[in-house]
């Protein structure tokens, strides 16, 4: 087996990563695809917790701005973030991967409560842990809910999976001149507002000292690679990384 760089690590995935190539919804072959890719590594004995977004079933900002409270509607996007944790859970677990769905929302007739404790203890027996409903509290995004988890349950980095291979200085999408970055700091990405992670994940990940990778999900082998310290995508440090 190859040397891995990292031993536990956080994968934060964005809910429209689910929808495939749908505007919306779950897609279960594109599930399947990067759930692969996940099984895979957990298979080399790296521990892996995951957080996933809600944005391809509600995006609770979005709504308040259209007028709904922001609490009902964060909180309806969190319930968004565990149907999309069950529709992950039951594509790892089809790939003989054992996963548990934690949920700071309680709801025991689907999901375990999330008990840091406990979900170290499942990362340690090989379980995948899916954290799910975000932290629990509206005005937080799942990408807080990513920074936030990462530390609690020591994980090494976070894996920012996208459908883009790293960060820009503008959306590559939409402007061909786009200049992709090797490497950035936690400083640069929040004054040049680079949309990485929101600026508390950002914060939290600075203040902690937690490097993120942004690197191309459908990229097969991405997130192998990642474990085993190839340099693919933009890693986001505090300045004293290579």
């Amino acid at each position: 087996m190859d040397k891995l760089h990292y031993s536990r690590v956080m994968i934060k995935l964005s809910g429209e990563a689910l929808a495939g190539d749908q505007q919306f919804g779950i897609e279960p072959a594109a599930i399947s695809k990067f759930c692969g890719e996940i099984a895979a590594v957990a298979k080399t004995g790296v521990q892996v917790a995951l957080v996933i977004g809600g944005g391809n079933i509600f995006r609770g900002l979005s709504a308040s701005a259209k007028g709904m409270d922001r609490s009902s509607a964060d909180y309806m996007g969190m319930l968004a973030t565990v149907m999309n944790a069950l529709a992950v859970q039951d594509a790892l677990e089809k790939l003989d991967c054992d996963t548990r769905v934690l949920s700071a929302i309680p709801m025991q007739a689907v999901a375990e409560p999330y008990v840091r404790r406990r979900a170290i203890r499942h990362l340690e027996k090989g379980r995948v842990v899916i954290c799910a409903a975000g932290t629990g509290n509206p005005f937080f995004t799942t990408d807080t809910a990513a920074a936030l988890r990462a530390m609690e349950l020591k994980a090494e980095a976070i894996i920012k999976a996208t459908k883009v291979d790293g960060v820009y200085d503008k959306d590559p999408m939409k402007h061909s001149d786009a200049v992709k970055f090797e490497s950035i700091t936690y400083i640069e990405t929040l004054e040049k507002r680079l949309g990485v992670m929101d600026s508390t994940a950002i914060s939290l990940a600075m203040d902690n000292n937690l490097p993120i990778i942004v690197f191309n999900l459908f990229e097969e082998g991405n997130i192998t690679r990642v474990v085993k310290g190839e340099k693919i995508g933009t890693i986001v440090h505090g300045g004293n990384n290579d």
